[in-house]
């Protein structure tokens, strides 16, 4: 059976949508904190139980009977997602999972400006330490998250954010048909820590402001705000301040080209060109 942790989550429910498209529904199985939130699942006939990364013994009944399983990173921050994300790895290799999925991040780094990409990097090593058959996808940034740094550019006609650099904005689709290939072939670009998976190019915020003015019909100024005033005025808008020093750091990594990446193997996989960013701003124009 295939296990597919975070079912109910953006991208964990479009790896299951894509699991459906290429096995048997009995033969998938998710593990969700609310089952109640799964139940379309179940009509499906796929197994549905719950689980929680902060309650390891509630994993155990999870995963049962698992040959493969994708362990979504937890949405927490700071050590507490160090600890959810190896409790539910090695509830995996307790399974006898024959082969472990985790979503990690293509700048997965112990040095990282960006607080995600030290506990991605440190995943990494414990998973790779389990002696089981293991894939650490690469993930790309997701493009749906930029929502979050556009902020009111489009109501305003700017895009008020610190220095940042080019991200390589990839789809949550296209991120979560590289998953589902995980859990189900053998592509040896899958075997391990896989090379960035990534659209095929990287746009910093001005010329994501380009972008908004082109296909809004309205021109957005980016304007870049000192980072201490950045803080200031977010935190006064009602950030806490935990959470602006978080974001902070995604703008540093990117100043120092940590996202700055792009590589061919996520296109390879997906037998054509991924999504590129184009279709994330259309969104956030229409909406």
């Amino acid at each position: 059976m295939i296990i597919t942790t975070g079912a109910t989550g953006r991208l964990g429910s479009l790896v299951v949508q894509e699991l459906l498209r290429r096995v048997p529904a009995d033969r998938v199985g998710v593990s969700v904190r609310d089952p109640d939130r799964a139940e379309h699942l179940a009509r499906l006939g796929v197994r549905v139980r719950a689980g929680d990364f902060t309650d390891p013994d509630t994993l155990v009944r999870a995963f049962e009977g698992a040959s493969r399983v994708l362990v979504v990173s937890a949405a927490i921050r700071g050590e507490a997602a160090l600890a959810a994300n190896t409790a539910a790895l090695d509830a995996a290799r307790t399974a006898g999972a024959q082969r472990i999925v985790y979503t990690s991040h293509q700048a997965a780094s112990p040095d990282s400006l960006f607080a995600p990409q030290r506990v991605h990097a440190a995943t990494e090593t414990h998973l790779a330490g389990l002696g089981v058959p293991f894939t650490a996808l690469r993930n790309g940034f997701y493009a749906g998250s930029l929502g979050l740094f556009v902020g009111d550019a489009l109501r305003t006609g700017r895009l008020l954010a610190p220095a940042d650099g080019p991200v390589s904005w990839t789809a949550h689709a296209d991120l979560a048909t590289a998953a589902a290939t995980a859990l189900t072939d053998d592509d040896p670009a899958l075997d391990g820590v896989t090379p960035p998976l990534t659209a095929g190019a990287a746009l910093d915020l001005e010329a994501v402001a380009a972008r908004l003015g082109e296909l809004s019909g309205t021109p957005v100024t980016r304007v870049v705000v000192p980072d201490d005033v950045w803080r200031e005025q977010a935190v006064a808008a009602g950030m806490p301040p935990g959470a602006a020093d978080f974001t902070l750091g995604m703008y540093a990594a990117a100043r120092r080209g940590d996202f700055d990446v792009v590589d061919p193997t996520l296109g390879r996989l997906l037998g054509r060109e991924p999504v590129a960013v184009d279709t994330a701003i259309g969104a956030l124009v229409d909406r």
